[in-house]
């Protein structure tokens, strides 16, 4: 519960901190599930993300934003250093890490070329043009300005 309270104080006393930004467990169910990626830049990667994927943010306060994800599940996006005034020392600096791929948001879709080609005009860069992929997949791989790998998949 001192993290909830101290990211509570970290957003100004903000009431966003709801059931959807912390996983809560009732039993051996989850509640509901975030997927925080830390960033450089907040308002630049909100941006990116929110015209790549084509859904508005249902919450966008200094220190985080939430994007919705088809499945119920959110896409957070908290500057770096947010996180380490959250944690301070007990955490390694993000922003060391920049640039090398600390996480992956793998999405399956229904036209994994068009979202694909959309990252590389919202900027960002190629890693593997869509192709077939031993797992049964068509996939395509980008990188964002932060170095998070993004994977736009469909059936074959």
């Amino acid at each position: 519960m001192a993290v909830l309270q101290a990211f509570r104080y970290s957003l100004g006393g903000n009431a966003a901190v709801r059931a959807g930004l912390v996983l809560l467990c009732k039993g051996k169910n989850v509640a509901s599930t975030l997927f925080i990626l830390y960033v450089a830049d907040q308002e630049a990667s909100r941006d990116f993300y929110t015209s790549l994927l084509g859904v508005a943010p249902v919450l966008d306060v200094p220190g985080m934003t939430e994007i919705p994800l088809p499945g119920g599940a959110l896409l957070g996006l908290m500057p770096e250093q947010g996180i380490r005034a959250l944690l301070g020392e007990a955490l390694p600096d993000p922003a060391a890490g920049s640039g090398i791929p600390r996480a992956e948001l793998y999405l399956i879709v229904d036209d994994a070329r068009a979202f694909h080609l959309r990252s590389l005009a919202l900027g960002a860069k190629e890693l593997d043009p869509l192709r077939q992929r031993g797992w049964g997949q068509r996939a395509a791989y980008s990188v964002d300005r932060d170095g998070h790998v993004i994977a736009f998949a469909e059936e074959l």
